[in-house]
């Protein structure tokens, strides 16, 4: 079996390595084996730092938006183009139903090899695919649709043409959007949520994270290069942030943690988006039994409130 394994998990995959080569002449030693790795494994995972869990959060191997739109969703219909410049493949988006309850589904598609990746420009999304986000919310609206955002990228497209496009104001207003909807709203950070490509379809009544997914406004090496000159120190840079899902939910930034299986989503993929599945049904289930004008209130007001209610804050 084909395995990618991270720089901290060298002990585990030194085990898993001579389990497999014992998996034929000693099936014993290497059932026995594969016991040690596996609570290697768990030991690992249960005391994880912020810089190992950006290094979980960024795995090739993890969910990403059409693994949990071909496992939750059923009637998915794809909807493209931003009606203004063109289609973006790094945020998509469309009307499916999430456990037979009709819904606007979004988010951002990494890819899962080097063709769909640069078709999907590693989940960096241009101006067209946050305008996209706005049209399905607007969507969402018109049609009484709760929205459910999936998030994984590692910031917007900085090029010079998503620029000239108007990043920044399309960021703006897919944000903006968000907060009015008077639909119920929820949104997951699967992996990375990265500054303001995240935030921009992030602004739900519920912002749920799996556990070892991170959220920032610049990544590690970004903040190291910028304080210290140095992105060597990005460890640190991992630590001051807080960047973490526990951090976050201590702080009031998000709304809860979806556990993942032991050793990541990444191993256990199929049982990683049924939790995040039965998590986001839950939510929607709560919210759908207050009224529009309540959640949209509701909603503004959780994020004038974050800064207010930070430990320290006056």
């Amino acid at each position: 079996m084909s395995r990618t394994y991270l720089d901290f998990e060298r002990s585990v995959a030194e085990l898993d390595k001579q389990a497999d080569a014992l998996a034929e002449s000693d099936p014993t030693a290497a059932k026995e084996i594969g016991g040690r790795a596996a609570k290697e494994l768990k030991k690992l995972y249960a005391k994880l730092g912020p810089w190992e869990k950006a290094h979980v959060a960024r795995h090739p191997g993890r969910p990403h938006f059409s693994d949990y739109v071909a496992q939750l969703v059923t009637d998915f219909t794809p909807l493209a183009g931003d009606r203004q410049f063109g289609d973006d493949h790094a945020l998509l988006g469309g009307p499916g139903k999430l456990g037979g309850r009709s819904v606007i589904v979004m988010g951002h598609e990494k890819g899962k090899d080097l063709d769909t990746r640069l078709k999907h420009n590693f989940g960096m999304a241009r101006p067209e695919g946050y305008r996209k986000a706005v049209r399905l919310m607007d969507l969402a609206e018109r049609f009484r649709l709760p929205v459910v955002s999936f998030v994984d990228t590692a910031g917007a497209y900085p090029g010079r043409g998503a620029e000239e496009r108007g990043q920044a104001e399309a960021i703006a207003r897919s944000i903006d959007r968000g907060l009015s909807l008077s639909v119920p709203f929820v949104s997951v950070i699967t992996g990375e949520g990265g500054s303001g490509g995240a935030v921009a379809i992030a602004t739900a009544d519920h912002v749920l994270m799996l556990e070892h997914s991170v959220y920032s406004v610049i990544s590690p090496e970004g903040c190291a290069s910028i304080l210290w000159r140095d992105g060597a120190r990005a460890e640190d840079a991992a630590k001051a942030m807080k960047i973490t899902a526990q951090d976050l939910k201590r702080l009031g930034v998000i709304d809860g943690i979806v556990k993942e299986p032991v050793g990541g989503a990444h191993r256990a993929p199929e049982e990683a988006v049924k939790r995040v599945g039965k998590m986001i049904l839950s939510r929607l289930e709560e919210l759908s039994a207050l009224d529009p004008q309540a959640l949209r209130e509701r909603r503004r007001g959780k994020f004038l409130d974050i800064g207010r209610t930070l430990p320290g804050a006056k």
